[in-house]
This record gives C-alpha cells, sequence and structure tokens, in this order.
C-alpha cells in the first residue's frame, strides 16, 4: 500500500509540474510585456507631444517677435 501512495504521489507531482508553462512560453509571455510596455509608453510620448502642440500657439514666431518687442 505504501508503494502504490508513493507511487501515486510521485506521479502528482509530475503532473503538476508538467501542467506549468515551458521555458519557450514563459520567454515569450516576457518579451511581449516588455514590447507591450515600450509600445504604451511610445503611446503616452505621443499624447504628450500632440498636448504641447496643441497648446502652443499656431504662430509661435510671432509670440516670438512680441516678446523681443516687450524686451526693448
Amino acid at each position: 500500500m505504501k508503494k502504490v501512495l508513493s507511487i501515486l504521489a510521485a506521479a502528482s507531482m509530475l503532473a503538476v509540474i508538467a501542467c506549468g508553462p515551458s521555458a519557450e512560453e514563459k520567454k515569450k509571455a516576457d518579451e511581449k510585456r516588455i514590447q507591450d510596455s515600450i509600445e504604451a509608453a511610445q503611446r503616452m510620448a505621443d499624447s504628450l507631444a500632440a498636448m504641447e502642440a496643441a497648446m502652443m500657439p499656431a504662430d509661435s514666431s510671432a509670440m516670438m517677435a512680441d516678446s523681443t518687442t516687450m524686451a526693448k
């Protein structure tokens, strides 16, 4: 009876280990996570640049000329 229980215990441990992701799957998931993070950071930078562009006046050279006139 002890042998049967030992064999069943060993078999169940192997089954649990075999059900986990392989090293290749872990590597792919990690690469995907990194790529997703890079894409999210790029989207954030793009939206910040768009906000800054929207906040700038249409003719920034006219504003620069006004500021130099005021400085005199």
